[in-house]
C-alpha cells in the first residue's frame, strides 16, 4: 500500500462525517439496528472500520484482538435481541458505503485504479473475516442465552410442581406465565433430550413453559393441547386447567397416570378410577383376598375366567360386546361368567341390577388379581 493511500484510509477512519454517514446507512437499512442508541451503532462501526483498516495495512490480516472484538460485538447484539439477519444487513450496508467513499477519495487523490482495486479486495476479504466472527460471537451468545433461559424456566417448573409454593409473580412473568391464569399440566414419558426437544416444539404451539422435571418432559400449557398428536410410542397425560397453587397435587396425579397408561394422548380425568384404586395397594390386596381368594393365580383356566369377567365389566356388562372384543361366542362368555360365579361371590350376571360400588369392587379385585404375578 502506498503512503498516499495509507494516509487517505487513516483520514477516512478519523472522519466524523464519514462515521455519521455509515451510522445513518446502517440504521436506514436495518430497522432493528435503528432501535439501538445511535451511539451504540457508532461504536460498532468505528471498531469494525478501524479493524478493517489495520488489517489492510498489515500483511497478516486482522489480529486476534480484532477477532475477539468482532465476536464481542456479535454477542452484544444477541443479548440486545437484534435478529442476526438485521445485524448483518446493517453491517453490509455500512461496509458497502465505506468502500464507496474510500474509492472516491483515492481516485480524487490520483491513486491508480489497480492499487485501489487491490486494496479494496484486501479490505473486503478482511471485513468478511470480521463479519464471520461477528456471526460466531452472535451464535455463541445466543446458545448461552438459550441455555440460561431454558435452565431458568426448568427451575421455575420444578419449583412450581415439586416445591409446593408458587414463585414470586415477577419470576412467573419473566418465564411467560401469569399468576392468575389456569394452566394445563402436561406430563410425558420422554426423557431423551433430543426427543424432548421435538415434543416441546409440538407443544409450544399451545403456549406455556416446558422442561425436564424428574427426568420427563413436563410443562404447563396455556391452551388445551388436545389437538397434539404424540409421535410414535410417546405417552402424554394432560390435566384440566388448574390454578397455580393446586399444581403440585395435579402434577402428582399426572405422574401416577403416566405409570398406568399406554402410549398416546390421555386426559387425566379419564384415568381417575385407575389412579384412585392403584393408590390403595393394601386395600386392593384385602379386596382380592375377600372376593377372589378361591382362585389360583397359577391356574390358566382361573386366569381365563378372571380376564373374561374384567372384559365384561369394561364393556358395560354387555355379553355380545364382550364376546366380539374377545373373539368368542356369547355362550362361551356366559359359561365363563357362570363358572366364576360358582367359584367366587362376584355378581356378574347380565342386568343384575347391582350397585355401582359393587361393580367397582368387582372390577378392582379382578384388575388387581390379574396384575399380581403368578
Amino acid at each position: 500500500m502506498t503512503p498516499l493511500l495509507r494516509r487517505i484510509l487513516d483520514e477516512l477512519a478519523a472522519d466524523e462525517t464519514v462515521l455519521d454517514e455509515l451510522v445513518e446507512v446502517a440504521r436506514r437499512q436495518s430497522p432493528e439496528v435503528a432501535r439501538l442508541p445511535a451511539a451504540e451503532n457508532r461504536r460498532h462501526i468505528q471498531v469494525l472500520l478501524s479493524a478493517a483498516l489495520r488489517a489492510t495495512a498489515s500483511p497478516d490480516g486482522p489480529g486476534r484482538e480484532d477477532y475477539t472484538t468482532a465476536e464481542a460485538l456479535g454477542a452484544d447484539r444477541a443479548a440486545q435481541g437484534v435478529p442476526l439477519t438485521d445485524l448483518l444487513r446493517g453491517v453490509q450496508a455500512g461496509r458497502t458505503h465505506a468502500a464507496r467513499v474510500a474509492v472516491e477519495r483515492a481516485r480524487a487523490a490520483g491513486v491508480p485504479d489497480a492499487v485501489i482495486l487491490e486494496t479494496v479486495l484486501d479490505a473486503d476479504r478482511y471485513t468478511g473475516a470480521l463479519e464471520h466472527h461477528i456471526v460466531k460471537g452472535y451464535h455463541a451468545a445466543e446458545l448461552q442465552l438459550s441455555r440460561t433461559v431454558r435452565d431458568a424456566r426448568t427451575q421455575l417448573l420444578r419449583t412450581l410442581l415439586l416445591a409446593g409454593h408458587p414463585p414470586a409473580p415477577e419470576e412467573l412473568r419473566r418465564a411467560g406465565l401469569h399468576p392468575d391464569v389456569r394452566y394445563f399440566c402436561v406430563v410425558s414419558d420422554v426423557s431423551d433430550p433430543a426427543r424432548a426437544r421435538a415434543l416441546e416444539q409440538a407443544l409450544l404451539e399451545f403456549g406455556g413453559v416446558y422442561g425436564l422435571v424428574e427426568g420427563r418432559l413436563t410443562g404447563l400449557a396455556a391452551r388445551s393441547p388436545a389437538g397434539v398428536s404424540p409421535a410414535g410410542d410417546v405417552l402424554l397425560v394432560v390435566a384440566p386447567a388448574t390454578a397455580l397453587p393446586a399444581l403440585p397435587e395435579v402434577y402428582r396425579l399426572c405422574t401416577a397416570a403416566a405409570r398406568l397408561a399406554g402410549s398416546g394422548y390421555h386426559d387425566l380425568t379419564a384415568l381417575a378410577g385407575e389412579i384412585a384404586l392403584t393408590a390403595q395397594p393394601v386395600l386392593g390386596d384385602l379386596l382380592t383376598t375377600a372376593l377372589l381368594g378361591s382362585l389360583d393365580p397359577a391356574n390358566p383356566f382361573h386366569r381365563e375366567l378372571a380376564g373374561t369377567a374384567l372384559a365384561y365389566l369394561d364393556h358395560g356388562q354387555r355379553l355380545r360386546s364382550t364376546a366380539e372384543a374377545l373373539h368368542l361366542h356369547p355362550n362361551t362368555v356366559r359359561y365363563r361368567l357362570d363358572r366364576l360365579a360358582e367359584l367366587t361371590p362376584l355378581a356378574l350376571a347380565e342386568n343384575s341390577g347391582g350397585r355401582v360400588l359393587d361393580t367397582v369392587r368387582s372390577w378392582w379385585a379382578l384388575h388387581h388379581w390379574l396384575a399380581t404375578p403368578c
